[in-house]
């Protein structure tokens, strides 16, 4: 991958559904790269559902890649737009009256990347759900060149979610570097069966499976992750020696 001397290698999150892990995965991944002796940021560009404190609108999904992030970054960067309608980026933009533009985020991805070997950014919603008005996941993954990983989540109906998705990231010119199941439906009995055929169908490998859990701790999961931190600790190779 030809980067920009400007931007850190990094990865951009996506799911095949709002709602199938990608937080999760996110953190996880931050920990996991972490443990590979990296120094690994994450990122929230654009985030609905915010809840006012004192410092200001915070969104749990945001304040949970900053906390697994090394070195620690300002929550602005981590979360350069913060909207408080829990709904749909562009819905929530329009009802707080912002207008979501593209020059902050890349600033505050700049400003991540000086400090950091690997920057996770996690989307919102599914790959087709824009980030704002005019802005799709796409845009944000050419602009800041970074390849694609798609979170499935693992319950019936995945196969042509997973199928659709990946072939909507290639067919924007992405790269898909690869895939993460999430067991979201602890219920679903044929796990292992899916499992085989999204190994079989998607055009990228499998970079690990979360297994379902109640109560959810990333740093314990990051173990589940390991093949995908090296995906992604192979993208610094030429650029930054692990430390």
């Amino acid at each position: 991958m030809n980067m920009p001397p400007s931007l850190a290698p990094g990865v951009l999150v996506t799911g095949t559904d709002t709602g199938v892990g990608k937080s999760l995965a996110s953190v996880a991944l931050l920990h996991a790269l972490r443990g590979r002796g990296l120094r690994a940021v994450g990122m929230k560009p654009v985030a609905a559902g915010c809840e006012p404190t004192p410092g200001g609108l915070r969104n749990e999904d945001a304040l949970a890649l900053q906390a697994a992030s090394m070195p620690s970054p300002a929550y602005a960067d981590v979360n350069p737009w913060a909207l408080t309608e829990p709904t749909a980026p562009q819905l929530a933009a329009r009802s707080a009256g912002i207008t979501v533009s593209m020059p902050p985020l890349l600033e505050a991805h700049a400003r991540l990347a000086a400090t950091a070997d690997v920057v996770v950014v996690e989307g919102a919603g599914g790959w087709l759900s824009p980030l704002a008005d005019g802005i799709e996941h796409a845009d944000l993954a050419h602009a800041l060149d970074l390849p694609v990983i798609l979170v499935v989540g693992l319950r019936l109906g995945c196969l042509s979610h997973a199928r659709l998705t990946a072939r909507a990231v290639t067919g924007d010119g992405c790269r898909l570097l690869g895939w993460i199941g999430s067991a979201v439906d602890p219920g679903f009995e044929r796990r292992d069966d899916y499992l085989g055929l999204l190994r079989d169908a998607l055009p990228a490998p499998c970079l690990g499976v979360l297994p379902h859990a109640a109560a959810p701790e990333p740093r314990m999961l990051a173990g589940c992750l390991m093949a995908a931190a090296d995906a992604v600790a192979t993208l610094t190779s030429g650029t930054i020696a692990p430390r």
